[in-house]
């Protein structure tokens, strides 16, 4: 079970007017995730990076059947709700909270937003799609109204099968994101200057 254990960066939270929420990846640290923040134009946000226990946020594939990464991925996603729930309890409204995920931190992000579909202020996942062995439409309520997402991943990809991708983006698209879906020919498992600048553009620079 994980623990809530949240690093921070950029404004403080008693200054800043967004609030960018980031999930590392599989093997990765709040302070790796934090450093891409450098290549964001996020100098004006509140940075919030939790920490997964022993650096993995559920212990298998994200399309392995769910029960097998239980009670993980119920806690990882506890974990953000609880960050979320804090910030409401700030004074934040949902339209200033962002979110960002590379990798096992973008299915994470993928499918806290869609299970809690808000107006929210963007969401970017850089290599990731919704979590199961297949889409559990029944998980996901509510409407985005028009929230900005942008998912970059690689075809193919070792780790996140490109249909996923797609079928995550439909949904999200049915519960009124406005997606933008970018998927790259053998761009291995990593983060490339493109999707840098595609989250900029669509979502941090709005």
């Amino acid at each position: 079970m994980h623990q809530k254990d949240i690093i921070t960066a950029g404004k403080k939270l008693t200054e800043a007017k967004k609030v960018l929420i980031m999930i590392h990846g599989r093997g990765g640290t709040a302070e790796n995730i934090l450093s891409l923040a450098e290549h964001l134009a996020v100098d004006d946000y509140a940075l919030l990076a939790p920490q997964a226990t022993d650096n993995t946020w559920y212990p298998y594939s994200f399309i392995a059947p769910l029960q097998q990464n239980e009670p993980s991925l119920s806690s990882a996603l506890s974990v953000l709700s609880d960050t979320v729930n804090e910030l409401i309890t700030q004074g934040f409204t949902e339209k200033q909270l962002y979110f960002l995920g590379f990798s096992q931190g973008a299915c994470l992000t993928l499918e806290f937003v869609t299970r809690n579909a808000a107006r929210y202020g963007g969401v970017v996942a850089f290599t990731g799609g919704l979590i199961g062995d297949k889409i559990y439409q029944e998980h996901y309520s509510g409407d985005f109204k028009g929230t900005p997402v942008f998912i970059g991943t690689s075809n193919p990809d070792m780790h996140v099968p490109v249909e996923r991708v797609y079928a995550t983006s439909n949904i999200l698209r049915d519960m009124n994101a406005d997606v933008t879906e970018k998927v790259y020919p053998n761009m291995g498992h990593t983060i490339t200057q493109d999707e840098i600048d595609n989250a900029n553009t669509l979502i941090f620079n709005k």
